[in-house]
Parts: structure tokens; C-alpha cells; sequence
């Protein structure tokens, strides 16, 4: 595993302490400062951004070729930090000695602050891509803003920008949202230059952080937010799908669905875009033609038979999306199957 140490200080850029573990190049843009890596550990780009009020954003996207652990030193102000990924999965812990790591999950809001001369300790997998968006506010700094407004923050959320002691280290896992990873999305894909690009991308940063703000309150006071899933609404996402794959041959319904597993239909399509990035009824889809597929190769079963058996009726329909899914007839693919097995046996 390599392990790189990163000291939080404004006299030491960030992404010059992370390339002497990344060995890769560094770009500096209009105040963009730009990491870009491409080498045995893996490849990737990390952005850091620092604007007024002691906002910074810094984000990854990376993929390494074995584990990678980041610790973060907190020498000097204690940062709030709002993180969001939006691909992949990591492990986090406020204690280079806590061997009790938690996931950061895909689509999950998740705030946390650290005391002061701790460390915060991330592990990136290996194999993965990861996309982690970390919003980075300097409480000390933001309260000089005018209009601010820290005071109408939810009690335990405020307490943590005041540095309570108490409250430390603070980590909220939230629910899942979509929403927020449709606005991230839009920040990583903002272009120009100057400072057009500037304003946007702080105006969009200001609009996600408001959005894991307003989440953290609802979630903190058990209210519901359309947008957002929690953590058993996702258990239900899972029992959901392994029941399609258990009832293939069935008529599914996303309202059937919903009336199973007590979900709505719109959170129903919500929670099936965040664990697979489809629609329920592309899922369904999916399921089908894989199950199929492997009856097809696998069984001596008519094609006619394993169409009744995924849940269509029409030969010619299935006939259709297989081959706009594969690039070739059920016919011809049991063919080839055959050949290929006999192919191996002699």
C-alpha cells in the first residue's frame, strides 16, 4: 500500500505534497491547480481550487493500480469538510490508529471535521474509480462573510463550525442523492476560461453545499427529502432487485415494485439509478437478456422456451433487443457456443 502525508497548511500547496507520492505534473490555470498522473501507481487528475471566505474545493478523479492511503494532518484551523462521491467507493477514519474504517459510499452525503492535531485517513481501493468531490470550508475565515447566516445551522452542524470540542471528530453519513450528483456532475463539466469559469464553478459550489446542508438538517430531523434515500430505503433497492432476478419469468411492474417493498415509484427510479445507473425497467431488461443469454449457451432449451422463461412473449421482440444488446441472433450465438464447447473438448 502506498501511503502519502499531506500537512493542512496554508503555507504547503496540497497538490504539490500529494505529487511527491504521484510523481506526476503539475499545471497552475487561473488559479486552478491541477495534478495529472499517469504512471505504475495509476492515473488520474486532482483539482484544488481556493476561493474567498475559506472555501476550497478539491477533487479526484483516480484510479490506482493498488491501495492508496492518504492521511491528512490538521496543524492549524479545523476544517468542515462536505464530501460527495460520485463514482466508485473508500474508507475513511478521523484516527491513524482507528482501525475502524467507514465507507464512503457512491451518492452519499457525508460531512466530518476532525480535532485539532488529528488526522484524517483515507483509503482509496485499488482497481477502482473514484470520483470524490471534497467541498473544504474554513469556519474561522467564512464567518467573516457578510450575510453568512452560520447561526441558522442546525444545532449539532453549528456547534461543529464553532470547533466544539465536544462535537469532535464529527461525522455525519447521509442519505443518497442524486440530485447533488447531478450538480457535480454539471461542476466537473464546466469549460472556459478566467474569470468566467471562476464564478461558475464557485456558484456552483455554493449551490452544493447548500444542497448537503439542507440534506444534513432534514436527515438530522428525520424529515423527507424527495431527492434523498436513506440507508434502509436502499436495503429495499437490493431486496427489490433480487426479487426481479428470483421472478424473471414474471410481469414486473415498477408499481408492483413499489407496493412490495413500500418504496414510491419515484424513489423506486431513484434508488435503482444510484446502485446500477438504470431505470427499473432497463434493469429488468438487463436481467432478461443476461439470463437468456446463459440458458441460450448453457441448457438445451428451445429458443422459443427461453423466452417464455426470462418473461416475453414474443419471439421476434426478444430476437430484437438481443441482437441491438450482443450484435447477433439467439440463433446464431447458440452456434457459436456449440462450436466453441466442441472446439474445447477436442
Amino acid at each position: 500500500m502506498t501511503i502519502i502525508e499531506i500537512e493542512n497548511t496554508k503555507n504547503l500547496s496540497v497538490i504539490e505534497q500529494l505529487n511527491t507520492g504521484l510523481n506526476g505534473s503539475i499545471k497552475v490555470n487561473y488559479g486552478e491547480h491541477i495534478l495529472e498522473f499517469n504512471n505504475a501507481l495509476g492515473h488520474g487528475t486532482i483539482r484544488h481550487i481556493t476561493f474567498d471566505w475559506g472555501i476550497s474545493l478539491l477533487d479526484y478523479d483516480v484510479y490506482f493500480n493498488d491501495d492508496l492511503k492518504i492521511i491528512y494532518k490538521i496543524t492549524e484551523e479545523t476544517p468542515v469538510e462536505f464530501l460527495f462521491v460520485s463514482k466508485g467507493t473508500l474508507k475513511y477514519s478521523s484516527s491513524y490508529k482507528d482501525a475502524n474504517y467507514v465507507d464512503l459510499e457512491r451518492f452519499q452525503n457525508v460531512i466530518i471535521s476532525n480535532k485539532m492535531n488529528s488526522k484524517n485517513v483515507y483509503i482509496f481501493p485499488s482497481k477502482v474509480n473514484v470520483q470524490l468531490n471534497v467541498i473544504q470550508v474554513l469556519s474561522n475565515e467564512y464567518k467573516k462573510k457578510t450575510n453568512n447566516n452560520i447561526e441558522s445551522l442546525q444545532e449539532t452542524l453549528l456547534s461543529v463550525f464553532r470547533g466544539d470540542s465536544k462535537k469532535l471528530p464529527y461525522k455525519h453519513l447521509g442519505g443518497f442523492n442524486l440530485k447533488i450528483a447531478s450538480f457535480i456532475e454539471n461542476l466537473n463539466s464546466i469549460e472556459g476560461s478566467g474569470a468566467v469559469k471562476s464564478l461558475s464553478i464557485e456558484g456552483q459550489l455554493n449551490l452544493i453545499l447548500a444542497m448537503q446542508i439542507a440534506e444534513h438538517s432534514k436527515y438530522v430531523n428525520n424529515e423527507v427529502l424527495s431527492d434523498v434515500l436513506s440507508r434502509s430505503e436502499m436495503k429495499k433497492i437490493h431486496k427489490a432487485a433480487d426479487y426481479i432476478v428470483d421472478n424473471i419469468s414474471q410481469y414486473i411492474t415498477i408499481n408492483t415494485l413499489s407496493k412490495m417493498f413500500s418504496l414510491s415509484p419515484k424513489k423506486l427510479q431513484s434508488g435503482f439509478k444510484v446502485l446500477y445507473s438504470k431505470s427499473v425497467n432497463e434493469y429488468i431488461r438487463q436481467v432478461r437478456l443476461e439470463i437468456a443469454r446463459d440458458l441460450i449457451k448453457n441448457t438445451d432449451l428451445s429458443i422459443s422456451e427461453i423466452v417464455y422463461n426470462v418473461g416475453y412473449k414474443s419471439r421476434s421482440y426478444f430476437s430484437k433487443i438481443f441482437y441491438k444488446k450482443y450484435a447477433i441472433l439467439p440463433t446464431e450465438y447458440r452456434d457459436v457456443a456449440k462450436r466453441n464447447k466442441k472446439f474445447k473438448t477436442e
